[in-house]
């Protein structure tokens, strides 16, 4: 799958006033017929907790307020239950006055961390020790895709390209690391992305620029990380996976909340500008969709709100917020500060519709 040339978001839409004031420099925006908190949902991945999706999601996505949802295990009671969501949310979707289809996300990196049942069933670790690396790699990215599509989901949030240092460190303690080679992971990484998105599904490489250097217990989601890699090592090593990947054409790239003081000693990759328009932009070239980690991890506690979080994340250049804490006032949250930021022009609203553009240019590959 290759990403498709980029265009202006929904063109055959009628323009709406209420848009005007504040997206009217912006290419694209203008033109969009979305209101300013329908092209904040753009930006938007909700998500809900338990079995069954709760009303209030349904309203945002029947509203083009929400760009897509995330399933976790707890959403998750079998292939069959999660299918028939799947649909429940689609039919949510084709009433919205949004002609792409909803981001449905995952994460199935293979081994212990699958939310779904089935493939790929090697975590990445043991794809690396396989007696062909290669061949195990494509088969777990076909795998995961076929899994993925059977239930209708249509992003995976896998693979991970972090490259460990040491054995049980806190990437390899969970077997989610193919290689302490980057040369390995790379090759790894890419066909694994290859012959996922030739099943359909996205794939998303994570979590750049990388972390293999976190020891064991060095959680984001539990506590800020800072990671005091020097640059030359963070280049040769972390990003180095990144280079195939995007010659392999991923969909999108997942940011890390860790700190690196060799880029910004300032901000969490997530929330800067330094990491992600220059040294994934433009030093490695990536034109793809930015996705965040989840917003309410515990390392972005200095921050503030959910909306402040989101908005400062879309500022550094994110392109999906990732509202993952399974409530959907946190994705209302996110979508109604990037609305009232894009507003009253906090967020330049060139920038915000080229975001919105690039993940219209997702969605509308996908099925």
């Amino acid at each position: 799958m290759t990403r498709v040339t980029r265009r202006k978001l929904l063109p055959a839409l009628v323009a709406v006033a209420a848009l005007a004031g504040a997206a009217a420099a912006a290419p694209g925006a203008a033109d969009s017929g979305l209101t300013p908190r329908q092209l904040a949902g753009q930006r938007v991945i909700y998500s809900y907790p338990g079995l069954t999706p709760p009303a209030a999601l349904l309203q945002r996505i029947r509203a083009g307020e929400a760009a897509g949802v995330i399933f976790f295990g707890e959403n998750i009671q079998s292939s069959q239950q999660i299918a028939g969501v799947v649909r429940q949310l689609r039919a949510a979707s084709a009433q919205s006055p949004v002609p792409q289809p909803l981001l449905l996300m995952t994460d199935q990196e293979g081994g212990q961390v699958r939310r779904l049942p089935g493939e790929p069933a090697l975590s990445e670790k043991q794809v690396g020790q396989a007696a062909d690396p290669v061949a195990a790699a494509t088969a777990a990215g076909r795998g995961a895709g076929y899994t993925l599509g059977a239930a209708g989901m249509n992003v995976n949030l896998a693979p991970v390209l972090d490259v460990y240092r040491r054995p049980g460190d806190f990437i390899d303690q969970y077997g989610r690391s193919y290689s302490n080679d980057p040369a390995v992971a790379g090759r790894l990484g890419a066909a694994a992305i290859t012959a996922q998105q030739s099943t359909g599904v996205a794939a998303t490489a994570k979590h750049f620029p990388g972390l293999g250097s976190a020891p064991a217990g060095a959680n984001t989601d539990t506590a800020p990380v800072t990671l005091n890699v020097p640059l030359t090592e963070l280049r040769a090593t972390d990003e180095a996976p990144y280079s195939p990947a995007i010659r392999a054409a991923v969909n999108l790239v997942m940011l890390s909340w860790a700190v690196y003081p060799a880029l910004d000693p300032g901000h969490p990759a997530g929330l800067s500008p330094t990491v992600i328009r220059q040294e994934l932009r433009q030093r490695n070239g990536f034109g793809g969709t930015t996705i965040t980690d989840a917003l309410e991890a515990r390392a972005l506690a200095g921050y503030g709100t959910t909306g402040n979080r989101a908005v400062l994340a879309a500022g550094a250049g994110m392109d999906l917020i990732l509202a993952s804490a399974r409530d959907v006032a946190q994705g209302d949250s996110a979508a109604d500060a990037l609305a009232t930021a894009l507003d009253d022009g906090t967020l330049p609203a060139a920038d915000f519709t080229a975001a919105v553009d690039r993940v219209s240019d997702l969605r509308s590959q996908l099925h």
